[in-house]
């Protein structure tokens, strides 16, 4: 094979892994989404409705609901918090920008804003609330006694010791006035329903942004646990210990549990998914001439450590037309280095040295990529690797496995022409997986 038809045949098959990818990230599209389950049975005989939005979708969820409810049941103006790069005016709603992952001041403000809105909601008034992935760090509203540094120190401990996103959202959510159900009892007793874009595994309500609007199975003691199993504990700010401490002991009130007065007027619809964009990547493979078969729709596990996984399977099948492998999850990284990167641009660096390493053959593309367009503190939403992959990287003189085990798989990926770059998409269903492979010629 000439190196003119290997880069042409390399060229198309990540082309195919990114048209992939898209459906994947089309398919969860907030506005559309909204428009579908935005129902006038939801707004029944209330005599106001209060728009209430946050996370990385809020303002394409909010733009479609200003456009369904009659403008004279919405009660003032409606409000929309988002991170800075999906910031977009909608008529009749407050727009804030705010950061993520980790919190800022403006935030913070934004969170008061709901806070007061919600706790002045009558009883015969419905408030809204649309809900999508990013919600816990845009909108941080810390317990008394912790500031919001300390909270951002706290979860940026957590980040970076491995911690999957249900732990984070367990500290989070007692170190919080929102989350886990704290949004659902400001509100009562008013009603509320919550029109939910997921992007926790498994669709876990009390997860999705820590769950503000439903109540919380867990408890002070599991926050401090995670903290000790983490071994952070020591290094949390001394007010976040002994605000979880005087919980554990019953001093601070638990957040509120199932069967919970704060939960008698509340409903909740899932409108999307990550399994819903793993479907309809299968059926864009499909419909591209690959035949299609579900890895994993749960992958979880130290980034690295999954990529050699799937490298080991795709090896041991037997290819003898175009397959596509096909994953949604969310892993984790553990930091040991200081370079730049993120969990999906981890996975492809380890996919491409994986594959070298264990000898994968045919032509393939690895693509690992955040639904929200951003992986990690990087403007990338993730990479796509090929067989030429690890040839591009050392050309340029870089050593991936080094830059591996310092996790600058940023580095290592932008030399080698091999980042995603989607931009932000305004939605976020956790991360979407594909691996292509045609037969050897």
């Amino acid at each position: 094979m000439s190196p003119l038809t290997d880069q042409a045949d390399s060229a198309s098959i990540r082309q195919d892994a990114f048209s992939v990818f898209q459906a994947g990230i089309a398919a969860a599209d907030p506005y559309q989404a909204v428009k579908r389950h935005l129902v006038p049975k939801l707004f029944g005989s209330c005599s106001k409705v209060h728009l209430i939005a946050f996370g990385k979708a809020a303002c394409a969820m909010a733009q479609a609901a200003s456009e369904i409810i009659p403008p004279g049941m919405l009660a003032g103006r409606g409000i929309a918090v988002t991170n800075y790069e999906n910031v977009t005016g909608i008529d009749n709603v407050d727009v804030i920008g705010a950061s993520h992952p980790l919190p800022d001041a403006a935030g913070l403000n934004a969170a008061k804003i709901i806070a007061e809105r919600v706790h002045n909601a009558q009883q015969n008034e419905l408030v809204l609330v649309l809900v999508s992935g990013g919600g816990s760090a845009l909108i941080p509203y810390p317990a008394d006694q912790i500031t919001l540094q300390e909270k951002i120190a706290t979860t940026d401990l957590l980040l970076a010791s491995g911690a999957t996103i249900n732990q984070i959202n367990c500290v989070r959510k007692h170190l919080s006035r929102l989350k886990g159900g704290g949004l659902a009892r400001l509100a009562a007793p008013a009603r509320l329903h919550a029109l939910i874009l997921s992007d926790v595994l498994g669709d876990d309500l009390s997860a999705i942004a820590s769950g503000p609007t439903v109540a919380d199975p867990t408890t002070y003691a599991d926050a401090i646990e995670i903290l000790k199993a983490k071994g952070v504990w020591d290094q949390v700010p001394i007010n976040v210990r002994g605000h979880l401490e005087q919980g554990k002991l019953g001093n601070i009130a638990e957040t509120p549990k199932p069967g919970d007065d704060a939960f008698k007027n509340t409903g909740h619809t899932l409108i999307g998914s990550n399994s819903i964009s793993v479907n309809a990547m299968l059926q864009a493979a499909n419909n591209l001439g690959y035949e299609t078969k579900l890895y994993s729709d749960h992958l979880c596990g130290e980034a690295r450590a999954e990529a050699e996984k799937l490298v080991i399977h795709a090896k041991a099948l037997t290819v003898s037309q175009p397959i596509a492998l096909l994953a949604g999850g969310e892993t984790t990284v553990t930091l040991k280095g200081n370079g730049r990167g993120g969990r999906n641009q981890e996975m492809a660096l380890a996919f491409a040295i994986a594959a070298e390493q264990q000898g994968l053959t045919g032509n393939w593309a690895f693509l690992s990529g955040g639904t929200d367009g951003r992986d990690g503190p990087t403007d990338a939403a993730g990479g796509v690797v090929d067989r030429n992959t690890i040839q591009r990287m050392t050309q340029a003189g870089l050593n991936p496995i080094e830059l591996l085990e310092n996790n600058d798989s940023y580095t290592a990926l932008k030399a080698s022409d091999d980042l995603v770059n989607t931009g932000a998409t305004g939605t976020n269903v956790a991360d979407l997986q594909i691996v292509l492979i045609q037969p050897a010629p």
